[in-house]
């Protein structure tokens, strides 16, 4: 590999997940649906632009390309090239004995079929050996193996790696094979990711905690990086066994083996003070408590209880079993949020108009604009929704 110590890296090119998704859907559009405004890509040869992601580890660079993919409604193939022999990519050599001649036998890993769609995903190409980036060459910049092998048209091809400063298995990219790519590099970005974890079903321990600690989404300072370190891939792991482990001891045990001691014990503090809130839907369902009775005036809690009071909220909105208890938890959403600060309000409609898994963010935009209680919300905190979200819309439409 070319030696690149001298080497400044120019982050003009970062990107949030949003901006990269965004990226990856236009290079597709723009060169292999046929209803793409732009003709002229349609009449060139090129079939779209090779895209290289950099980014630390657990960052989330293969899911929001596997993201984009199902979105597309398109196929994904994620080959490990770091795991892959110099054969994997060319394929094997068979001898043709009747002709007297080597032949090939392509590695099946590539996409197949004329007519087939999807992005190609070859994953970890800064952490294979130069031998496999050399073979690769052909792949990315021609989209073929010889005379063998055609990647199909209607596939994108999009690689990733890690950086050299990371800390993780990384080796300089030579000249050659970085002129073949456009490069962006992926930030992680902590109001993203809150987004993420609302619409996935995060567990509101998870998502508070976040939303209190941003700076320990990501954090490769002061951690030992062979074992368990904060990072978006170790969060969502941290929301899944927060969902499934009702051992405390136990859960304790697992989110250090996932984010580390330090953070760890931080985090566990404000899972049990989330436990407090656990109640909250209680108050939400019945107009006739008053949350307050309970916890004490909501704009006196502290930080972290506001953080976790609010998660519990946004959690709880869209859980409903059938369409009158639907209503039910809107409303009592509506008026626990009033008891709150504009700040912590504004986030919690936020996080709301996200929607989850089960409800798409456009029809939870829908049906909270239609209630009183949005219409009360609007009224009193316009200003700080204006200033949270940018935007100048009349938001009473």
């Amino acid at each position: 590999m070319a030696d690149n110590k001298g080497a400044k890296i120019d982050l003009h090119n970062r990107v949030h997940p949003k901006t990269l998704a965004e990226i990856l859907k236009m290079n597709y559009r723009a060169f292999h649906e046929k209803d793409t405004l732009n003709v002229e890509a349609n009449k060139s040869k090129i079939k779209s632009l090779p895209i290289f992601i950099w980014g630390s580890p657990g960052c989330g660079k293969s899911s929001i390309v596997r993201q984009v993919a199902d979105s597309l409604g398109i196929d994904f193939i994620d080959a490990r090239l770091s795991q892959m022999e110099p054969c994997d990519i060319k394929g094997l050599p068979v001898p043709d004995k009747e002709n007297k001649v080597m032949e090939w036998f392509i590695n099946g890993t590539w996409p197949r079929g004329k007519d087939t769609k999807g992005i190609l995903f070859l994953d970890e190409l800064s952490a294979c050996d130069k031998s496999i980036a050399v073979a690769a060459y052909e792949l990315v910049l021609d989209r073929r193996l010889g005379k063998l092998y055609s990647v199909p048209d209607g596939w994108m091809i999009v690689a990733a790696g890690n950086t050299i400063t990371d800390r993780a298995v990384a080796n300089t990219m030579s000249s050659a094979l970085a002129n073949r790519f456009m490069h962006l590099e992926l930030e992680t970005d902590a109001e993203t990711f809150y987004q993420y974890a609302v619409s996935h079903n995060f567990h509101p321990a998870v998502i508070g905690y976040l939303k209190w600690r941003p700076g320990h989404l990501f954090s490769m300072e002061k951690q030992n990086l062979e074992r368990g370190w904060p990072s978006p891939r170790s969060w969502e792991n941290v929301s899944k066994m927060c969902h499934v482990c009702p051992n405390e001891d136990i859960l304790r045990k697992v989110v250090y083996g996932l984010v580390g001691n330090a953070v760890g014990v931080e985090f566990m503090e404000f899972y049990k003070l989330s436990g407090k809130f656990d109640d909250v839907l209680k108050y939400m369902l019945d107009d006739k408590l008053d949350i307050e009775k309970f916890y004490g005036p909501l704009r006196d809690l502290e930080m972290s209880q506001k953080y976790a009071i609010t998660s519990a909220l946004v959690y709880h909105v869209w859980r409903a079993k059938d369409k009158d208890e639907q209503e039910r938890r809107v409303n009592g959403f509506f008026r626990i949020l009033e008891k709150l600060s504009s700040e912590f309000a504004s986030m919690g409609c936020l996080g709301a108009m996200q929607g989850t898994d089960v409800i798409s963010s456009g029809d939870a935009c829908d049906i909270l604009s239609e209630t009183e209680g949005y219409r009360k919300f609007i009224a009193k905190h316009r200003d700080h929704i204006h200033k949270k979200v940018n935007v100048t819309v009349d938001l009473d439409e």
